[in-house]
């Protein structure tokens, strides 16, 4: 059977591309196919000039339910172990293309993210849900372990003891508790969510892309590392970052000490006024 691209879809309106989950009647599962079709999205979408923040969502009243568990475990098992690692290459693939994507992203969750789900929220680097949400680890509900990244994803994010209830227990947790153990950044009403994720995404847009870029990458990069190892990165990466676009730095310094038209504190600077090599 060919593959059906309607699967995912995305939509750039002023600066944001919002990406979707479109298996609303199957909550937004990921299929093999809905994977594959997300990496090609990613693709068209990764340096499109009129885009600088990214939004992942759900169509209809899931994010994601995680895998599929027909399509991506029991038909794609059948085929063989080949099958089974190509899978898994896309699925992965896809969230780490995410996770190290160039530019912001944005998980917007309006509703059920489950087991798998857990893969591309851990990938956006920012993270809004509704009160309303749903949220849950329910692989130790059908006898396996959270494997797909899902453990890593709960350790890094959640305080160990709350990691732990989760993962052990299988229970649905909403938006409001997702936000206390750190899961997401924050929970607002399910009727203001577009809202809330639309005026975070603006607040990204003004900032320089170089910077986002590498100060995003730098918090991933870093969290693994000794504190010595860390400065010598950050060293280097602000090194590199200014060679690649050191006239953004010198004008944004410019309009702080000369011109005194903001403090870096309270606001940011106006890009639009960036000295032209």
């Amino acid at each position: 059977m060919a593959d059906d691209p309607t699967v995912a879809k995305y939509h750039v309106e002023n600066g944001i591309a919002w990406l979707s989950f479109n298996r609303p009647d199957k909550r937004n599962c990921m299929s093999p196919n809905l994977n594959r079709r997300m990496g090609e999205l990613l693709d068209e979408i990764e340096f499109r000039d009129d885009v600088g923040v990214l939004v992942l969502k759900g169509e209809g009243a899931a994010w994601s339910a995680g895998m599929d568990l027909k399509e991506y475990f029991r038909e794609t098992e059948a085929k063989g172990l080949g099958a089974t690692r190509q899978a898994q290459r896309e699925a992965y693939g896809w969230w780490r293309r995410l996770r190290w994507f160039q530019k912001p992203t944005i998980a917007m969750v309006n509703g059920w993210c489950f087991g798998g789900g857990y893969g591309p929220l851990y990938s956006c680097d920012l993270a809004i849900a509704a009160d309303e949400a749903q949220f849950a680890l329910s692989e130790i509900n059908w006898g396996i372990l959270p494997g797909g990244g899902a453990t890593k994803v709960v350790v890094d994010l959640m305080p160990l003891r709350d990691a732990m209830y989760h993962a052990m227990t299988g229970e649905l947790i909403d938006g409001k508790k997702a936000a206390d153990w750190r899961l997401v950044n924050e929970s607002v009403p399910l009727a203001d969510l577009e809202a809330r994720v639309t005026a975070l995404a603006n607040v990204l847009l003004q900032k320089n892309p170089v910077a986002l870029k590498a100060t995003k990458d730098a918090i991933r990069r870093v969290k693994e590392m000794s504190y010595d190892n860390a400065e010598d990165y950050l060293v280097r990466a602000q090194e590199a970052a200014n060679s690649y676009d050191n006239d953004g730095r010198k004008e944004g310094i410019k309009q702080f000490i000369d011109d005194k038209t903001y403090k870096p504190g309270l606001g940011v600077y106006d890009r639009s006024k960036q000295i032209k090599a």
